[in-house]
């Protein structure tokens, strides 16, 4: 069985996934995060804003979670999420910087969003990598022998990608992904909405998951909605 996989998520409609509790008065700044809100990427901020000198600033901008110098590929901030800068977290989607690398691919992890939440038995992240490498990009839109069913297009902030998704499972761990390839600037990007885990009734008792599957179809949404390209 290869030890990779494939995925099944698209996307799905924004739902809140984030929910911080206020610990006490004496102590309001501690929170702790609940899987019942729906992360949202965060717009930038286009509120009023004080003038200087009679005349008004610019509005100021929401720093992105990630982005690379101009031109490449950034990602807004997405609540109820966590940035990595590593891919070393699912037993099966291992942690290359693309789901199903060729042979000798020369490619790199370039940011990770992962669900609040996230755990052994169900996590939800999107991984962003990047390739420069010849090889990879002149394959970079073609779909893995392991893709399930036919591939497709999608766009990611009105550029057209090659989309195919997958799943696999072993050892009652499992994994389904979404995955995006494109050529831009001259590199393969490779986008992965990756949901793994390991099956909660193999435990006695039975582990309850953080959040439903929908739940984590719906943050790989937002987190999808929030990648744009630098220019």
């Amino acid at each position: 069985m290869h030890p990779t996989l494939r995925t099944v998520l698209a996307g799905a409609a924004m739902v809140a996934l984030a929910t911080a509790c206020t610990a006490s008065d004496a102590d309001a700044s501690r929170k702790t995060a609940a899987p019942s809100a729906l992360p949202t990427a965060t717009p930038p901020d286009t509120g009023t804003v004080a003038s200087v000198a009679g005349r008004a600033a610019p509005p100021a901008q929401s720093a992105d979670a990630f982005a690379e110098s101009a031109p490449g590929i950034a990602v807004r901030p997405v609540a109820g999420t966590t940035v990595h800068r590593d891919f070393k977290r699912s037993y099966l989607a291992m942690d290359t910087w693309m789901l199903y690398p060729a042979e000798g691919s020369t490619g790199r992890p370039l940011v990770a969003l992962v669900l609040d939440g996230s755990n052994e038995i169900t996590s939800a992240e999107m991984r962003i990598g990047r390739s420069d490498g010849a090889a990879d990009v002149k394959s970079c839109t073609t779909p893995p022998s392991d893709a399930a069913g036919k591939a497709d297009t999608a766009d990611v902030d009105g550029v057209r990608t090659t989309h195919f998704s997958s799943s696999d499972a072993a050892m009652s761990h499992y994994l389904s992904a979404d995955s995006y390839r494109v050529v831009q600037g001259g590199a393969c990007y490779a986008v992965d909405l990756i949901i793994a885990g390991t099956r909660p009734e193999v435990y006695d008792p039975p582990r309850t998951p953080p959040f439903t599957a929908q739940q984590a179809k719906a943050a790989l949404a937002a987190m999808l909605a929030a990648v744009h390209w630098t220019h």
